[in-house]
């Protein structure tokens, strides 16, 4: 259970594709079901910004170790156009499209550790990471 894996996200089929990955490997590490809904839902959500504020990226999931627990970290990473306000991108209900604007908020509430780095024109690399209890 050592794998990582990298998940192309290029199109509706691949955030399917990441969802199902990280349920799974959530499974493998002990996750309770509610974790396990919380990682998935928060993998969603960052998977679909992927695609759609950047056209794509790639979603890397890795099973971690801190002494006796085991954990999901996921990192999503594209080179889309960036966000220009991150704090203002993590407040609840701001979007820069038709959504909720509680993606990226939402996301960091489901999950145990949550880094978010973005910069105009360079891209967007969210990690997060989620323990077994």
């Amino acid at each position: 259970m050592t794998a990582d894996w990298e998940l192309p996200i290029a199109g509706n089929a691949d955030v399917v594709m990441v969802r199902q990955r990280v349920r799974s490997v959530a499974v493998e590490v002990g996750l309770s079901l509610i974790d396990q809904t919380k990682v998935v839902t928060a993998a969603s959500e960052l998977a679909r910004n992927a695609l759609v504020y950047a056209g794509g990226g790639l979603a890397k999931i890795e099973v971690v170790q801190n002494g006796a627990r085991q954990g999901l970290r996921i990192t999503f990473s594209d080179e889309g156009p960036g966000i220009p306000d991150i704090e203002q991108a993590l407040t609840d209900g701001w979007t820069t499209g038709s959504g909720l604007g509680l993606g990226l908020s939402g996301s960091r509430r489901l999950v145990d550790e949550f880094d978010l780095i973005s910069a105009p024109g360079k891209g967007t690399t969210v990690t997060v990471t989620k323990w077994a209890r």
